[in-house]
């Protein structure tokens, strides 16, 4: 056998051994407990995506979503990056409108994200509408309060900013950072105290830091200094009336934080996951 027959086979059993293994993860999640949703971006461009658990249709919006043949759990992916994005309405969100004192919440993603801006994966986070229905989201990046190229958990009481700040800073940011062009599982948890950011299932704490961009705020003459990661968050969530999006949030300016890149699956859970859970789900 010649050496690109040798290399045909070997790619041909790596591949085997990849898909082979994708039901498995796939099956992993759904009989994790207290599963609401969980997409796996199988459909085509043009098709709403349906979820596996819970029936939920997204919606493209502002154009088609192409599917790539590469992803984590199908085998595919949502391919974001012209500005389309994935939306149900929250008249139909159902379950999927978490919230609640002490009310926990996971929400994991398997990304390929280019690094280039700040992402939106998913939630039901509003920055603008009625001055603001945030609830929770999943980001990737968000630089204005230590949160650059990390995965960030955002979760919101108001649904309006933090006072005496300007925008919602109440989220956590791993230690880690997200490598671009690279599949990776970002995840985030809130047990109704904390919110914790993972990378491939693992949580690495922060020490407290100064957060930029806090200086000179009533109360805050030096700065705000707090760990980013568990973020203390005992407030819980609010029920604040947002949609629920995939790949880009409402901004005053309009949508925006537009997600760059691929999406290969998205889980939502009603509880706090442990650590090891997550680590599971990779």
């Amino acid at each position: 056998m010649n050496l690109k027959a040798i290399i045909s086979v070997l790619c041909v059993g790596i591949w085997t051994q990849i898909y082979a293994q994708q039901p498995k993860l796939v099956s992993k999640i759904l009989h994790t407990k207290n599963l609401v949703a969980l997409w796996d971006f199988k459909e085509s461009a043009g098709q709403p995506r349906t979820s596996l658990r819970g029936g939920f249709s997204l919606s493209e919006m502002n154009g088609n979503i192409p599917r790539a043949e590469q992803g984590p759990l199908s085998g595919y992916s949502a391919v974001f990056g012209n500005e389309a994005y994935l939306a149900l309405a929250n008249a139909h969100v159902g379950e999927l409108n978490i919230s609640g004192p002490g009310q926990g919440i996971t929400v994991i993603a398997w990304v390929k994200w280019t690094g280039e801006q700040t992402g939106f994966v998913g939630g039901m986070w509003n920055e603008y509408q009625d001055g603001g229905k945030r609830q929770y989201g999943l980001f990737v990046s968000l630089p204005h309060y230590n949160g650059k190229n990390q995965v960030c958990g955002h979760i919101s009481t108001t649904g309006k900013p933090t006072p005496p700040f300007p925008y919602s800073i109440d989220y956590s940011a791993s230690s880690q950072e997200v490598p671009p062009n690279t599949w990776t599982c970002i995840a985030f948890s809130y047990d109704g105290q904390y919110i914790r950011s993972y990378v491939n299932g693992i949580f690495i704490a922060r020490e407290k830091e100064l957060i930029l961009n806090t200086k000179g705020f009533e109360g805050y003459p030096t700065g705000l200094i707090q760990s980013k990661n568990p973020y203390y968050f005992p407030t819980g969530m609010g029920n604040n009336g947002s949609d629920f999006t995939v790949g880009a949030v409402l901004l005053k300016r309009g949508m925006g934080n537009f997600f760059k890149g691929q999406i290969g699956g998205l889980a939502i859970f009603n509880r706090a996951l442990s650590s090891k859970q997550i680590l599971r789900l990779q």
